[in-house]
């Protein structure tokens, strides 16, 4: 999809959602991210404090969900962070004479707030409280890129923040091997996660394909 340069691409109903946005992001900061979809685009229209560290006219990747205009709001469902924290979030679907037009998501990061009740629960000797709400976007190639990362630092060692080039190489590796690198739109995004540029992505993929041969 390609990349739209500014809020002005997008329809003009959605313009006053995004400093509502904004707002909300700004009396939660740091912990809550509020995104403003657009359906007719299927991306990104609007993102206030980014801590997934997509932008605006990245993917949405909703194609596989279906909106009734009648349900107003989606959720509350749990997604995984690019560097493994658990978001709480919920949808609200926008609309416009009674048609869907946007979705307005709020992400809350709760990582904290879990590490507080497991202290919690360890110190009164509660059992751990499970929660079997599944993810709304099972679909979403960068969901599953959150996880993998996530997992692979944790069985490796290794903080995505202080990673090393070495690290960082077969990480690269490994999400080429599991087909992460498909997506058009793939390499740029896990650019952001490892904070290098997507052509340091792609010079490390040359260099290992190099090595390979």
């Amino acid at each position: 999809m390609k990349q739209l340069p500014d809020s002005e691409a997008y329809s003009p109903a959605l313009r006053p959602h995004f400093a509502v946005a904004d707002g909300i992001a700004a009396v939660f900061a740091p912990y809550a991210e509020v995104v403003v979809h657009d359906l007719a685009t299927e991306s990104v229209a609007h993102i206030a404090n980014s801590i997934s560290r997509r932008t605006p006219g990245d993917p949405s990747q909703l194609e596989d969900i279906e909106f009734d205009v009648s349900q107003a709001l989606v959720g509350p469902y749990e997604k995984t962070n690019w560097d493994g924290r658990r978001l709480k979030c919920i949808s609200i679907v926008l609309t416009d004479q009674e048609k869907a037009i946007g979705l307005f998501c709020i992400n809350v990061d709760i990582s904290q707030f879990d590490q507080i009740r497991i202290a919690l629960d360890g110190f009164l000797g509660a059992k751990p409280r499970t929660d079997d709400v599944q993810a709304l976007f099972v679909h979403d190639w960068h969901e599953r890129i959150n996880e993998f990362v996530a997992r692979w630092c944790s069985e490796n060692d290794v903080r995505i923040a202080e990673i090393d080039r070495p690290a960082r190489r077969k990480l690269i590796l490994a999400l080429k091997e599991r087909g992460a690198l498909e997506q058009r739109r793939a390499p740029a995004y896990i650019a952001r996660i490892l904070s290098v540029s997507r052509a340091t992505i792609y010079n490390e993929l040359t260099a290992i394909k190099q090595e390979q041969n």
